[in-house]
């Protein structure tokens, strides 16, 4: 994406300029937040299918996402191969076997009591579609040498969040998991040194029966996550 021929500046007028009232954009704003409070992790999913074109439309939402120095280090694997599900399942709940048997420590294990998880991972299988998000340290030119990255966890942070929010708009449910450590995706998806597994992100149509912890409908008020100077 990037080439050295092309590192320069030029500028160009705003495009897709938004011109609202004060009153329209907080109606905006408002119907955003009601659409997003909508949105629940879920671990019981149904075997529905996702068509892949969905799936894709989504992904452009995540790839127009800010980035340092617009390098967009980032990229999405997504999975829907029942046979190359299963193999991320097999390696993810080995990793999660560790961690519950110790190698989280007790508080850690005491904090995840109320979410009610386990190391079995069944939803890495039963949802159709597994995104797996990967960091990009370092990018190549057309010749092969390396060029850096910069931001890249704050970068990819951002575009995860885009890639959430247009999943759910889309009518999914998804579930963030983080094993640790993760390695084995690059192995299993075939991506290169470069690139650090961040999350694996299963997408699909909740089950019939699904059901959330009741401690996750409880979030903090305005007036604990943010703080104005006006």
């Amino acid at each position: 994406m990037i080439s050295k021929d092309s590192l320069r500046y030029d500028a160009i007028p705003l495009p897709d300029r938004a011109r609202m009232k004060d009153e329209e954009m907080l109606m905006a704003a408002e119907a955003f937040y009601d659409q997003m409070r909508r949105r629940h992790t879920v671990r019981d999913y149904s075997d529905r299918p996702v068509p892949r074109a969905i799936i894709e439309s989504c992904l452009r939402t995540a790839g127009t996402a800010p980035s340092g120095a617009n390098h967009q280090p980032w990229h999405f694997a997504a999975v829907a191969d029942p046979a190359l599900k299963a193999r991320i399942r097999d390696e993810a709940e080995e990793e999660e076997r560790h961690f519950y048997a110790g190698g989280a420590g007790d508080e850690w294990i005491r904090a995840l009591e109320p979410i009610g998880t386990t190391a079995e991972k069944p939803h890495l299988t039963i949802a159709p579609w597994l995104i797996v998000v990967f960091a990009q340290r370092w990018g190549e030119f057309e010749d092969g040498s390396r060029y850096k990255n910069y931001y890249v966890p704050e970068s990819v942070n951002i575009a995860t969040g885009f890639l959430l929010a247009a999943l759910h708009t889309a009518g999914l449910a998804t579930l963030t998991h983080t094993p640790n450590p993760m390695k084995f995706l690059n192995a299993a998806l075939g991506r290169p040194a470069s690139e650090k597994p961040t999350m694996i992100i299963a997408v699909g149509h909740p089950a019939a029966k699904a059901t959330v912890p009741a401690v996750a409908k409880i979030k903090k008020p305005l007036a604990e996550i943010a703080s104005f100077f006006d």
